[in-house]
């Protein structure tokens, strides 16, 4: 197993340097991107391919750094093991060397055997030649990952300070934009009401419905929406809530998975902060756990328009999720749930979702 480990390792670097660079090259094209943003006609919809090229790009380089990290480890350990059977042999030459000629000669088995022992010191000499290459080999190997690592590491946090630009001028931008249609004019009042009567998330939203009918926006179920954030969809946990829950990174964006009209947002029961989106007549989505929103209710929504943001404090760390997310040491992915509701009840999500 560990030579395996280590054949892999050890064929892996140069892919691992280009796999670097493409990493690297995508969080540059996020970087010109944001820069063409603040000049771009409209700004929202560049800033928002702007942040998700942020995101694409730091989540392949900390899968990078990842890599690198085991395979520094897998060299580390199989240069350890090498040197100590190298040291080994070379304390049995070094023993041999000090015996005295005549003893060395005089092989209890006879003149025969003290000739296969020449022999066999001879033989061993290029294999000594051998190894001490591949241990250099070896060696440069490992400092040639360390290189890469501390590069990648000054990659990723030029990366996260470049998406934290983006997405705060992001925003900015939506707070600023005047030009979405508002279907609605949101009543402050009349929604503190409904909110603080509320029981339950699903007779919350019937009632925000029911007060705001839409007749006029029609979509079809057919299980093809995307996710409305990039991550992985999370085992039933034992809320017994009918949504799903979205793994992803912390601070990722929410994006509108289709044109919808805004009914609510704002915190909500227990499950903090929710956007409730109606997509068509008797049809919501239902989003929740946003540490940052963008719009107000009323508006409509284009398809891919910024919703929010997720958190970056406490969330889950679930082992090879977290690692398929692609999340640093340390970081914790955030959770999105996403609930339906068509009619009367909620409905499985992925009737609309693309949920593999």
């Amino acid at each position: 197993m560990r030579l395996a480990a280590f054949l892999i390792c050890f064929g892996s670097v140069a892919i691992s340097q280009q796999t670097a660079q493409d990493a690297a090259a995508q969080l540059q094209a996020a970087q010109e991107q944001l820069q063409a943003a603040t000049s771009a006609r409209d700004r929202i919809s560049a800033l928002t391919e702007t942040v998700q090229a942020y995101e694409a790009g730091l989540a392949a380089m900390r899968e990078e750094q990842r890599d690198i990290a085991l395979r520094e480890a897998i060299l580390a350990d199989e240069l350890i093991l090498r040197r100590e059977e190298f040291a080994q042999l070379l304390g049995v030459l070094s023993a041999m060397s000090k015996t005295p000629l005549p003893v060395l000669r005089a092989h209890p088995q006879g003149p025969v055997n003290t000739a296969r022992a020449g022999m066999l010191v001879a033989d061993v000499t290029p294999g000594l030649e051998a190894e001490v290459s591949r241990l250099n080999t070896l060696l440069e190997q490992t400092q040639t990952l360390r290189a890469s690592q501390e590069t990648a590491a000054q990659t990723l946090t030029d990366g996260l300070q470049g998406a934290q630009t983006a997405r705060a001028a992001l925003g900015q931008a939506v707070s600023q934009r005047t030009d979405l249609p508002a279907r609605f004019e949101d009543d402050p009042v009349q929604t503190a009401l409904l909110v603080a009567s509320a029981q339950t998330l699903g007779d919350f939203a019937a009632e925000m419905a029911d007060a705001r009918p839409d007749e006029t926006a029609t979509l079809t179920a057919d299980g093809s929406l995307p996710l409305p954030v990039v991550g992985v969809v999370l085992p039933d946990d034992a809320s017994g809530r009918p949504g799903v829950r979205i793994g992803a990174p912390p601070r990722a964006l929410v994006t509108a998975p289709a044109p919808a009209t805004i009914l609510f947002q704002g915190p909500l029961l227990d499950y903090g902060t929710v956007v409730i989106l109606e997509p068509a007549a008797d049809v919501l989505f239902i989003l929740a756990g946003f540490a940052e929103v963008f719009g107000q209710a009323g508006q409509v929504l284009p398809e891919g328009a910024p919703i929010g943001l997720l958190g970056d404090g406490t969330g889950f760390n679930d082992g090879i999720l977290t690692e398929n997310l692609g999340n640093a040491a340390g970081q914790q992915a955030q959770a999105l749930y996403l609930e339906v509701r068509q009619g009367q009840g909620p409905v499985n999500p992925d009737a609309w979702f693309a949920l593999e």
